[in-house]
């Protein structure tokens, strides 16, 4: 009689564990850390045009990519993209940043983040002389199997 007592009030908590285990595997991700990650992808990006990092846009635009620069005259898709960096490259060089998230929101496997950027480019074509620009994007990553990319962006220097 004992065993069978003892028997009855293990077999409620073996089951209530196991299914706090498929629970806990079935939870969605940690939004804090989603957040982190998108951050740190948009950081990444502006890293490496920083330091004329040309490959960067193949490793972390998807295919189907569509941005709107506030200068361009419409969207563009990523080889659109990709020509237009490239020129600016041969005009311009980053040489410093810095950004100021505002909000990122992150819903499944899509992300939404609205920051501000200052940053500092050396104009090739005048002397050298450095002019700085203010300015906004909101950036629309999704989760891929190789981490978070640029589906879409918005905005550009208010100047």
């Amino acid at each position: 009689m004992r065993i069978s007592t003892a028997f009855n009030s293990v077999l409620p908590c073996v089951f209530l564990l196991a299914a706090g285990s498929v629970l806990a595997q079935a939870t969605p991700a940690d939004p804090v850390n989603d957040q982190a990650d998108v951050w740190a992808q948009i950081e990444a990006q502006w890293a490496a045009e920083e330091k004329g990092d040309n490959k960067w846009m193949d490793r972390v635009l998807t295919d189907d990519f569509s941005g709107w620069n506030n200068e361009s005259p419409s969207p563009r898709g990523k080889a659109s993209t990709k020509m237009w960096d490239r020129l600016n490259d041969q005009i311009s060089q980053m040489v410093a940043h810095e950004l100021y998230p505002l909000s990122i929101v992150v819903h499944g496997d899509v992300a939404v983040a609205h920051y501000m950027f200052t940053s500092a480019n050396k104009n090739k074509n005048k002397d050298g002389q450095i002019e700085t620009s203010n300015g906004r994007y909101t950036d629309v990553l999704v989760r891929t199997d190789e981490g978070w990319k640029f589906i879409a962006w918005a905005g550009g220097s208010d100047d």
